[in-house]
């Protein structure tokens, strides 16, 4: 039986699912929405991705729930985490952690391109996250600003054919139909990301998808007079027409651009810690609220993804605040809002996304701004 909030409340009149109090609503989608919501056991603020079921056929609801299987072997500090998956008859709620700074594309909207101090910042997270996804043999396929490491599709040992990504971020063998191994596809969109985020405008761009097509296969882009050596010598390991000829992440790890500033720090493939189920704070405190201690362990353990374990996560993500007035509310139990409970075809699981400042949304990809100074011209090899 799930917990939820006690009907007597004042906050009743707000709607909830589960032990989350909606507030209101950040993202949209043709099927799916997010909501910006509460936990109310501890009061930390957290994105539901409310899912529409009935929208889907039966391939794509094939296609959703693997996904989600991918997302829960999934930790890292640059991937949204999720704490929660909840099931009714027509609805999946994916409850994740809530980023509120926004998208990259925002700020270049706003603020126009990055200086390239900044825009290594976010690319090294990005790449890391990547390279963390690829070291599992797990290929997002769908790198763009607008969401940096939304979520991956199926790990793939055999080449893939089947068109993913958005069209300005696609890689050359995807508009020829060619048969691809797949980390080479998204090693190609970081590299159209890179230039996005110095530039302001993309590498590649048309009137129309014919246009567009055209102007990828033929690799010219041109760079702008204000984009550094260094800069321009590490496109040229993204943006290769042959993905054979293309950089490995963890080669590009290792790339002066990358690493200018970070001198004592260079950027290395990320070492994904050793799960912490038996922190003894956050025990005592979910036993105060009325858990036990084994179904604590039993949801960890088992990787459930269900409310214990997302009361248990969320007490880690508010730690800082944990010494300071932490305000936390015993569990009550409740039946979920039009819910006749998790339907037992699918598990608990888990979602994903890769900026740790970006709101998560189900929102299509949007263009970019295309106008900048260029003066040198270069084509990909």
């Amino acid at each position: 039986m799930l917990r939820g909030r006690n009907a007597g409340t004042a906050a009743e009149e707000q709607p909830h699912i589960g032990n989350y109090r909606l507030l209101k609503t950040i993202g949209k989608g043709n099927f799916a929405k997010v909501k910006l919501a509460r936990h109310v056991l501890t009061g930390k603020e957290v994105a539901v991705k409310i899912i529409d079921k009935t929208q889907l056929n039966s391939s794509s609801l094939q296609k959703l729930f693997r996904e989600v299987r991918i997302m829960k072997v999934l930790n890292h500090p640059n991937i949204v985490k999720l704490f929660e998956v909840i099931e009714t008859e027509k609805t999946l709620y994916l409850v994740m952690e809530y980023a509120s700074g926004g998208e990259v594309f925002d700020y270049l909207v706003a603020h126009g391109r990055m200086k390239e101090k900044e825009a290594r910042a976010k690319f090294r997270q990005i790449v890391s996250a990547v390279q963390y996804c690829h070291q599992k043999f797990i290929v997002h396929r769908d790198l763009k600003v607008s969401s940096p490491l939304g979520d991956p599709q199926e790990p793939t040992h055999t080449p893939l054919d089947t068109f993913c990504g958005s069209p300005p971020y696609a890689a050359p063998e995807l508009f020829q139909g060619k048969k691809y191994d797949g980390p080479e596809v998204d090693v190609w969109s970081l590299g159209v990301i890179l230039y996005t985020l110095v530039s302001g405008s993309l590498p590649f761009d048309g009137q129309n998808l014919k246009e567009l097509r055209e102007r990828v296969l033929r690799g010219k882009y041109r760079i702008p007079f204000y984009m550094s050596t260094d800069c321009e010598n590490l496109l040229k390991k993204f943006l290769i027409l042959n993905p054979t000829k293309r950089g490995t992440l963890e080669q590009i790890m290792k790339d002066r651009w990358m690493n200018v500033g970070h001198e004592d720090d260079e950027l290395k493939p990320y070492m994904e810690p050793v799960p912490d189920y038996k922190d003894p704070r956050r025990t005592e405190l979910m036993v105060s609220m009325g858990y036990t201690r084994e179904e604590i362990q039993e949801s960890l353990v088992g990787q459930k993804y269900n409310e214990v374990m997302a009361t248990y996560l969320l007490l880690d993500h508010r730690s800082s605040e944990l010494e300071e007035n932490l305000s936390l509310k015993p569990r009550v139990t409740a039946e979920v809002a039009n819910s006749s409970g998790p339907s037992p075809a699918h598990k608990v699981q888990r979602s994903v996304s890769a900026n740790p400042k970006r709101r998560v949304s189900d929102q299509a990809g949007l263009s970019i701004p295309t106008s900048a100074s260029y003066s040198k011209k270069t084509q990909a090899a």
